[in-house]
């Protein structure tokens, strides 16, 4: 009897040990399918809608990356066009920036970044820099609200009819851009954490959205997805200037950015 008292004890034991072991096993695996990142196998249709004479688009070959060149030439009419080109159109209002500058005459004016073809939108915000933190379907660069050492007041005054202007960098938007969104929901360009921006309207309500977080995002369908994706609005928010020669003003992206 004590013999098989023992037996049945040590059985008991064995099959203790192979199950916690075979949970750590089990772990381990999780977590590492947690860490593989998947890739997607197409891009987004939204891509469709950028200047193709401008910006090139590009997957990885593993679906994982996306790869965004553009000239930074934008395919609409402003007065920073050099004055024998096509685009150029005179606005008495805008005081430029510089009057040797223009689009397609200055310097640095190609870009290009990498975003992860399914931003990651788990971690921390981050703030906006100065400089390029996106690019807009014409090909020209997205800026934050921000100019220089300080906010727009003072570069107000050269912001052309799009909200955007040259100097002597990139021409550049830092306001709601008009020749390709205006009070609506359309694609106005991809942030360099991989997230869309849009309009000031919600393509699935037709109205200016009201949950939005504090980077002017939700989740919800576009124009482009039929299933609800996570992507920004310029927010429907009048930035309060006197001197803009166009008027009203509405930031298109201050920050932060969701997507790292």
């Amino acid at each position: 009897m004590k013999n098989l008292k023992n037996i049945l004890f040590s059985t008991f034991i064995i099959l203790i040990v192979f199950s916690c072991s075979k949970d750590e096993v089990t772990n381990e695996v999780v977590d590492d399918e947690e860490t593989i990142e998947v890739g997607i196998t197409e891009l987004s249709s939204a891509f469709e809608a950028f200047n193709s004479d401008a910006v090139t688009v590009t997957l990885s070959d593993d679906g994982t990356e996306i790869d965004i060149e553009t000239t930074g030439f934008p395919n609409h009419k402003s007065i920073y066009w050099e004055t024998t080109n096509a685009l150029y159109e005179d606005e008495p209002n805008v005081k430029k920036t510089t009057q040797d500058t223009y689009i397609g005459g200055g310097r640095g004016e190609a870009s290009s970044f990498t975003v992860d073809a399914t931003p990651n939108l788990t971690g921390n915000t981050v703030a906006t820099e100065l400089g390029t933190i996106g690019i807009a379907v014409s090909g020209s660069a997205i800026f934050n609200d921000q100019e220089g050492s300080g906010d727009l007041d003072g570069a107000a005054a050269s912001l052309d009819w799009a909200g955007a202007h040259k100097g002597p960098g990139v021409y550049h938007y830092h306001l709601e851009p008009r020749p390709f969104s205006n009070d609506d929901d359309k694609l106005v360009g991809i942030l360099l954490d991989g997230v869309f921006i849009y309009g000031r309207k919600c393509s699935t309500t037709g109205t200016y959205p009201t949950d939005l977080d504090a980077s002017g995002g939700h989740t919800t369908t576009t124009i482009y997805d039929t299933t609800p994706i996570y992507h920004y609005h310029i927010i429907n928010e009048v930035y309060p200037a006197a001197n803009y020669a166009y008027e009203p003003a509405y930031v298109l992206f201050a920050g932060p950015f969701q997507g790292y």
